[in-house]
């Protein structure tokens, strides 16, 4: 290798001068921490960065206090606060720098594609998004345009989707309860069918789908508008991948509706009377929180990262309870509550309602129906022939 010329050593001295010089600039410019004036230089970085997040404004408009006792109920802030950033920053809108979402006094449909007839609940698998039909067909639309892909066959009866392990799984509403399988990286064609014996009986069938990152929950439930024997058998089933052996469980359960998965533990609504309840691994019920009046319908909650969202239509509101305590922290009016709700990453969408997750402000009345979302944007189906999906 060359030695430097004489000329570029003369440029070298003067630019490590220049480093020394800044370094002892900028710890005068940060004897003033940003609005703060009693932070030091070595603790100013990360008090910065809770400023400029939002996770705390300090003890007064030039104190941060950093010495000061911190209150249990101050460390709550921080920490809420500090989930919500992280839920943001492992975002799909943050891959892709998209962070607006339409919060417009009524919500307009931006897109909508024809799909399979009489679409159930949809799910997006981070690029697409896949539409159950009940005439035994699943969609394929490209999230980022609305454009259908392909369709599969062999789904009889689908009404129900779930995204895992990198393939998509249908339930659907047959006598016997059966789970159907798609491969996203084949050629579309026929499912398969993967178990065809988790329960339901006769106006049965799967009707929730939740993966608690090795296992398949299923709830088994009949409909209540033909009360006529013989009764559905109502339950919860546990699918292992790879055996397909089945789980079934009855006990605890009288009217199961839908599944909803915190991270840690497996929830499922009963309809009547409407309750949550939190599951331990084997399927037990451990806990009971009661979020009536009304019942009779599938109720479908959502997890947000910190609280589980459950619609009460009959009650014209949807109940907030946090996760980690099965503690109720908010109910709030949802008077075109509908029976599901989905999460974008910032926004929870109840039947017709919309709401911020972190403030639990009310934000719109949309034209939206059953949905689920793809990070960016909702998406809902029209239970038609034909069917559509459409974009919010």
């Amino acid at each position: 290798m060359k030695a430097p010329t004489p000329a570029r050593r003369l440029v070298l001295v003067p630019l490590a001068l220049c480093a020394v010089f800044a370094g002892g600039a900028v710890a005068r410019v940060q004897d003033v921490c940003g609005p703060f004036t009693d932070v030091s230089p070595s603790l100013c970085p990360y008090v910065l960065e809770m400023y400029y997040l939002g996770i705390t404004a300090g003890t007064s408009p030039t104190t941060y206090s950093p010495d000061a006792t911190l209150t249990r109920g101050q460390a709550a802030v921080f920490v809420s606060k500090g989930v919500n950033q992280a839920i943001a920053r492992s975002s799909r809108r943050a891959a892709l720098g998209q962070w607006w979402t339409r919060i417009d006094d009524l919500i307009s449909h931006i897109g909508w594609t024809e799909v399979v007839p009489y679409p159930g609940v949809p799910v997006a698998d981070g690029a697409d998004i896949w539409v159950p039909g009940e005439l035994g067909a699943v969609s394929r639309v490209r999230a980022s345009d609305g454009k259908l892909l392909e369709t599969w066959t062999g789904a009889e009866e689908a009404i129900v989707a779930l995204s895992a392990m990198g393939r998509i799984f249908i339930g659907a509403a047959t006598t016997t309860g059966t789970l159907y399988m798609i491969d996203p990286s084949q050629p579309p064609g026929d499912v398969t069918i993967v178990a065809d014996n988790l329960g339901g009986g006769e106006f049965g069938g799967t009707r929730s789908l939740a993966f608690d990152g090795s296992r398949i929950w299923t709830v088994q439930s009949g409909t209540q508008f033909i009360p006529i024997p013989p009764y559905p058998l109502k339950s919860v089933a546990i699918v292992t991948p790879g055996s397909w052996e089945v789980q079934t469980i009855t006990t605890g359960f009288t009217d199961p509706g839908a599944l909803v998965f915190d991270g840690t533990n497996m929830w499922v609504t009963e309809n009547t009377p409407p309750t949550l309840l939190r599951l331990d691994p084997s399927g037990a019920v451990v806990q009971s929180v009661p979020i009536g009046p009304g019942g009779g319908e599938i109720i479908r909650p959502v997890f947000d990262g910190a609280n589980i969202w459950v619609p009460n239509p009959a009650g014209q509101t949807v109940i907030v309870v946090r996760a980690s305590t099965a503690e109720i922290i908010a109910t709030l009016a949802a008077p075109q509550a509908g029976p599901s709700a989905s999460f974008d990453g910032a926004r929870v969408l109840v039947g017709y309602e919309l709401f911020d997750a972190q403030s639990l402000r009310h934000l719109a009345t949309t034209p939206a129906g059953v949905a689920c979302s793809d990070g960016i944007n909702f998406w809902w189906t029209s239970h038609s022939n034909p069917g559509y999906l459409v974009r919010m």
